[in-house]
């Protein structure tokens, strides 16, 4: 069977599961749990130009079926970064990605400069949808023209793939998705969290420090695949489907929707092993469907 995948710009995976950015450190650390090369790729935690020790805690609050968090990009800096992850990085058996936030077009693309000349990795996703970097963020991914801008400031110095990864947070994310793949994007990733809220009301206070962070878990799934099938029915570059995602069921729907590949997050808090678990219930509905390519569910759907 052909697990092969193709995610934009000439990169290949070995199969469509990826560990999503913000869930599975910067992939090192999970090293020992599972053999890397069961997988497709990692996406690290989103990088930012200074280093960011994050927003006040607390930083998590569970909720039905999900969980919100408000960790406000927590990371050593692109230089703390290349030093101190990025070697490690560079010896997974695997598709590795980069995730970069700026505050400007300018700094994006001095990032991914920087990270280009400096290499041992195979592709760079644009976090231009984070809700919890007040300091730019989800702006970049809510307005057309700066979604393009900053694509295309990117692409202008990148010499390896580049995934933008786009917010639901927004009237019409189609037209993101457009916007971004006129600035150049190889690839887009959806979704990032939505944005959420929980307030203690023995003290009327907010349970998050932050007040307000990004919710993810099952209790996006509708919402992500429905944008996922939106998007992908919209764009000419691969789908790069999120939000939700559990189990082999959960991604083979991402894929019949239009996904060339899926990312697996907040279900690693519960379940390290829920990607290369996802892996092999894939692989067994191939094999039980007699599909011979995974990449043919990819659009798949019959429409009523």
């Amino acid at each position: 069977m052909d697990m092969t995948v193709d995610i934009g710009g000439g990169l290949r995976l070995r199969n469509p599961v990826l560990m999503a950015s913000g869930t599975f450190g910067h992939g090192a650390e999970y090293q020992g749990l599972f053999d890397f090369a069961h997988i497709g790729g990692v996406v690290t935690k989103t990088i930012t130009r200074h280093p960011r020790a994050g927003n006040p805690p607390p930083r998590t609050a569970e909720t039905p079926s999900g969980m919100l968090n408000s960790i406000g990009l927590t990371n050593p800096g692109l230089e703390g970064f290349i030093a101190e992850k990025l070697p490690q990085l560079s010896d997974l058996p695997t598709a590795r990605i980069v995730s970069i936030a700026g505050t400007s077009s300018e700094e994006f693309a001095e990032m991914a400069e920087a990270l280009c000349e400096h290499g041992g990795f195979d592709a760079i996703e644009l976090n231009i949808s984070s809700p919890n970097m007040k300091d730019g963020g989800m702006l970049f991914g809510c307005r057309e023209d700066s979604a393009r801008d900053v694509t295309r400031a990117v692409k202008d110095v990148a010499d390896l793939p580049v995934i933008v990864k786009l917010t639901p947070n927004v009237t019409d994310i189609v037209a993101i998705a457009n916007a971004v793949e006129e600035g150049g994007a190889d690839g887009v990733a959806l979704i990032n969290t939505l944005l959420g809220m929980a307030i203690d009301i023995e003290s009327a206070r907010p349970i998050l420090g932050n007040v307000t962070g990004g919710l993810s878990g099952p209790a996006v799934k509708p919402v992500a695949l429905a944008l996922t099938w939106k998007v992908a029915s919209a764009v000419g570059i691969p789908v790069v489907g999120m939000g939700g995602i559990s189990n082999a069921t959960d991604a083979i729907e991402f894929m019949i929707a239009g996904a060339n590949a899926i990312q697996v997050g907040t279900a690693t808090f519960v379940d390290p092993l829920a990607g290369p678990n996802t892996v092999d219930g894939i692989i067994d509905y191939c094999q039980r469907k007699e599909i011979v390519r995974v990449a043919q569910l990819t659009g798949s759907i019959a429409l009523p």
